[in-house]
């Protein structure tokens, strides 16, 4: 199915439109929330954590954990097939890249020093994400 096919902007112009200016800095323009200001660092409720870009859903909370002062939501897995890996050049490092695989949205980068069995901390930004709680209310 394409992105016309599904809602999704097609433009700038839209996507301007669509998201508030912080979304739009990080999600289109690959730009990072400040450290522990993002409203999903500290939320432990059982839901979905979707894209904020397309409402696609990226994460289960049951794989969110403490990111140990990271400053950003941390899970140690994505939801099977939701998000994409890119390599990363900028500010002078190699890192990972992740992708929203709807919307090519970005959403932050995962790491290889997760606490858990996967060992992986995927470090997201909270304006990234909206929330879907079990009863499928929406914290947005």
């Amino acid at each position: 199915m394409s992105d016309a096919e599904e809602g999704l902007p097609q433009s700038d112009a839209e996507w301007r439109e669509r998201l508030d200016d912080e979304e739009y800095r990080v999600l289109r323009e690959r730009g990072t929330e400040a450290k522990f200001t993002g409203e999903f660092i500290g939320k432990d409720d059982d839901g979905v954590y979707r894209c904020a870009g397309c409402d696609a859903a990226l994460f289960d909370s049951e794989t969110k954990f403490d990111g140990e002062g990271s400053g950003w939501p941390s899970f140690d897995d994505a939801i099977e097939g939701s998000v994409e890996r890119r390599e990363d050049t900028s500010h002078g490092m190699v890192r990972t890249e992740v992708v929203c695989a709807n919307c090519g949205g970005h959403l932050g980068h995962v790491f290889q020093d997760g606490p858990t069995e996967t060992g992986e901390r995927y470090c997201i930004n909270s304006c990234a994400l909206d929330f879907t709680d079990e009863d499928g209310d929406a914290d947005r």
